[in-house]
C-alpha cells in the first residue's frame, strides 16, 4: 500500500465582502491512489458582515440624540445602533426597543452594559437648565434659570462624560465622538452664567480629558442648535470660537447628527476638535463631501 503524504491546501473563507485565507493539509496518495483527494473546492458564505460596527448614542432621548439614533437605525447595513437614556419614559420616546439601555451617566456602573461590545461612542449628554417658574415676561427683564440638585454641569458634563470615556476606554472602543458647544474659550460667555453652572467650563474640561485619553476622538463644538431640516446648507468648520464673531453661528440639529455619523467613516475626522455652523439656506452649496470637510480641520483641541 502506498504511503500517504500531506498536501497543503488553502481555504478562502468569506467574511462579508472580504475573504480570509486558511491553510491546512489533507492526505494524498501518489500514483493516483483513490483514497486521497486531487482537488478540493470549498465555498463558504459568511452570515455576518464584519464591516458592520456597533455604535452607542448616549443622550439618545434628547432632541439631537434622537436624530442620531434614528439615522443609525436607517443605516443598518453599516451600523448596529444602541441608545442610552436615563428613564423608561425617555426609552419609550425613542421607540422602546431592546437596543435602548437605561442608565445614569453619573453612576459609572450603570452604563457598563450599554458600552460593552460597542465599536464607537457618540456622546450627546448635557446638563439642561430649567427656567424658574415665577418668570413673568409681561414685566420685562430676563428669565432666570436653575439646575436641579445633582444635575449641575459639574455632575453631568464633567463627571458623567468622564465616566463614559473611562468605560469606553476599558471596553476597547475605537472612537468617541463628543458633541459640545462653541463659546468655551470665553469664561464670560452668557451660557456660563445660566444657573451659575459654568456649563462651558465643565464641557471644556471633559473635552480635554477625552483628548488626553489616547482614544481616537472627534470633538464637535456646535453653534446654536435649530430644529430644521438637514442636508440643505453648506457647513462651516472653525476653531477657537472664531465663528461666533460672524453672522453664521447656528446649525440644524439634523446636520450635527449627520456630522457625528460621518465622523465615524473618515480617518480625517480622528484626533480633531472643531467648531461647527452652517451658512443660511440658499447660500453656498449643501455639504456632501464630508471627507473634504474634515480635511479642512487642523486643530487637535
Amino acid at each position: 500500500m502506498a504511503s500517504a503524504t500531506c498536501v497543503p491546501l488553502q481555504l478562502f473563507v468569506g467574511q462579508g465582502h472580504k475573504y480570509s485565507r486558511t491553510s491546512f493539509s489533507l492526505p494524498f496518495l501518489p500514483n493516483g491512489g483513490r483514497r486521497g483527494f486531487r482537488k478540493i473546492r470549498v465555498l463558504s458564505a459568511a452570515t455576518t458582515d464584519i464591516s458592520t460596527s456597533t455604535v452607542l448614542v448616549t443622550g439618545a432621548g434628547g432632541r439631537t440624540g434622537q436624530i442620531v439614533y434614528k439615522k443609525l437605525k436607517e443605516r443598518s447595513e453599516q451600523y448596529v445602533a444602541r441608545g442610552l437614556v436615563r428613564t423608561q419614559e425617555s426609552k419609550e420616546k425613542v421607540g422602546g426597543a431592546d437596543d435602548v439601555f437605561i442608565g445614569d451617566i453619573r453612576d459609572a456602573g450603570s452604563i457598563v452594559p450599554a458600552i460593552e461590545g460597542i465599536d464607537s461612542l457618540i456622546i450627546l449628554t448635557s446638563a439642561v437648565p430649567k427656567m424658574k417658574p415665577d418668570f413673568d415676561p409681561s414685566k420685562g427683564g430676563r428669565p432666570e434659570f436653575y439646575f436641579e440638585d445633582g444635575a449641575f454641569p459639574e455632575q453631568v458634563d464633567w463627571i458623567g462624560q468622564k465616566n463614559q470615556i473611562d468605560a469606553a476606554k476599558a471596553a476597547g472602543v475605537k472612537q468617541i465622538v463628543l458633541v459640545g458647544s462653541m463659546g468655551g474659550t470665553d469664561l464670560n460667555n452668557p451660557l456660563n452664567s445660566l444657573g451659575n453652572g459654568n456649563i462651558l467650563v465643565w464641557k471644556r474640561k471633559a473635552e480635554q480629558y477625552l483628548a488626553d485619553s489616547g482614544i481616537p476622538y472627534t470633538i464637535i463644538r456646535a453653534g446654536g442648535l435649530q430644529d430644521k431640516d438637514g442636508g440643505v446648507r453648506e457647513l462651516i468648520v472653525g476653531k477657537d470660537d472664531e465663528i461666533l464673531k460672524t453672522e453664521t453661528r447656528t446649525i440644524a440639529r439634523a446636520d450635527v447628527a449627520e456630522v457625528c455619523i460621518q465622523a465615524l467613516q473618515f480617518e480625517e475626522a480622528k484626533f480633531k476638535a472643531f467648531d461647527l455652523a452652517s451658512k443660511p439656506e440658499g447660500t453656498g452649496s449643501p455639504t456632501k463631501d464630508f471627507k473634504s470637510l474634515f480635511s479642512q480641520i487642523t486643530t487637535r483641541f
